[in-house]
């Protein structure tokens, strides 16, 4: 019963944390063009949140590993967000531009908090066998979040005005402080405690993350693939005008998300369905397909299209998860899930930022270079593989001509 409860606590916390931060983008750019009425001082609060994320992540994971309490740490981290994005909002329109953006870089420091640093908490909560199954429904937290958080953003603003979005945001980000509170301890907290330094603790991070084949190979690839789905994003507002209007792109966003949502909801079902390194590639494709079938421009298509885009951005989540959880150090798991997150984030930053400029000018050939993105990322786990395959076969052509020969003169194998 206790672990029952456990994991319901746990889920949600999630789902208010996740939902606040799928809120705190759209609302601080309504917000950001209500105040200011520039465009482009909306998106610059938006990267101000999010750019800096590559910075916040390793080191809020490598705190987060020391802690004793890592629950109180990630309450903090909770706490401190949604300040970050109430002071956004008061000093829009009061203070320089500069000093606002500076506030919003600040508060994305901890951005990484809300997904990465909750997911490495996981395996204290859901131990043994139950992890396939928590790990499913952890991604679904993500899904439910993205499907939800957009969507009240745009009915608070149109209902209250643009700031009520932002307020509700934090709201609901600080209604997960007591979720975060109950997540379990470290055991044996002085045992466990490192005396290394931070640095050093930064490096072990990293090179955990290059030396383990499977955890290199995942982040690469979820990296360039999380950069194709920025590039979608950038192009969701002009397809929806294909529908009769831009903020009709807040649909088709839906319409992914609840894909993903059904998707997930399978894999949790059955979580070992399919391995994890394999769904992780094979995602990629999916994803390519869907922003071919979007690049031909046909009305029709384009439901069809985010649908199977959910189908492969959903299940690409849980098993990148599932690998994480596999293959991080337990020492460590806060670190690699932050620094995933946070590597994450930069790449959607900046898929998002090229694909701009290139949907101004022509939006299937935007959407047509985010399907090659989509085919970056397939190759990129294809050549870790088979790097891979080279260090299995070199290993054991080493072992075959180091093992002494048997009484026949057959070496042993």
């Amino acid at each position: 019963m206790k672990k029952r409860y456990a994991m319901w606590w746990y889920a949600v916390g999630a789902v208010a944390a996740r939902t606040g931060d799928e809120m705190s983008g759209p609302a601080l750019l309504l917000a950001g063009l209500a105040v200011t009425g520039s465009a482009s001082t909306a998106s610059w609060l938006l990267a101000g949140i999010t750019v800096s994320a590559a910075i916040g992540g390793p080191v809020f994971g490598v705190l987060l590993d020391r802690a004793a309490r890592p629950g109180r740490l990630l309450a903090w981290a909770l706490g401190l967000y949604a300040v970050g994005l109430a002071a956004v909002l008061a000093g829009l329109g009061r203070v320089p531009l500069v000093a606002t953006i500076l506030i919003a870089v600040c508060a994305g420091l901890l951005g990484p908090a809300l997904s990465g640093g909750w997911t490495s908490q996981l395996p204290r909560v859901a131990t043994g066998g139950r992890l396939p199954r928590a790990n499913a429904l952890d991604a679904m937290t993500f899904n439910l979040a993205s499907l939800v958080g957009p969507a009240l953003a745009g009915v608070l603003a149109g209902v209250w005005g643009a700031p009520a979005g932002v307020v509700a945001a934090a709201a609901l980000i600080c209604s997960a402080l007591p979720s975060a509170l109950a997540l379990p301890a470290v055991p044996d907290p002085a045992g466990s405690r490192p005396a290394a330094s931070i640095t050093s603790d930064l490096l072990a991070g990293v090179r955990v993350i290059l030396r383990s084949r499977g955890l290199s190979r995942a982040t690469t690839t979820s990296t360039v693939s999380c950069a194709g789905q920025g590039m979608l994003i950038a192009c969701v507002p002009l397809l929806g005008e294909s529908l009769g209007s831009a903020g009709h792109g807040a649909i088709l966003l839906s319409v992914t998300a609840a894909s993903a949502l059904a998707a997930n909801a399978v894999l949790a079902r059955r979580p070992r369905l399919l391995a994890p390194d394999t769904v992780i590639w094979c995602s990629t494709i999916v994803l390519a397909v869907a922003l071919v079938l979007l690049a031909t421009g046909r009305p029709a298509l384009l439901i069809a299209a985010m649908v199977i885009a959910g189908i492969g951005e959903g299940p690409q989540l849980t098993a990148l998860f599932a690998v994480r959880h596999r293959e991080a150090p337990g020492r460590l798991r806060g670190q690699v899930f932050t620094t995933g997150a946070s590597l994450k984030i930069t790449g959607f930053a900046l898929g998002a930022g090229v694909a701009g400029p290139l949907a101004d000018r022509s939006l299937p050939g935007a959407l047509l270079a985010a399907a090659g993105v989509q085919v970056l990322a397939a190759l990129c786990f294809a050549w870790h593989s088979r790097a891979r395959r080279r260090v299995r076969r070199a290993g054991a052509g080493d072992a075959r001509r180091a093992a002494p020969p048997d009484a026949h003169g057959r070496v042993r194998t």
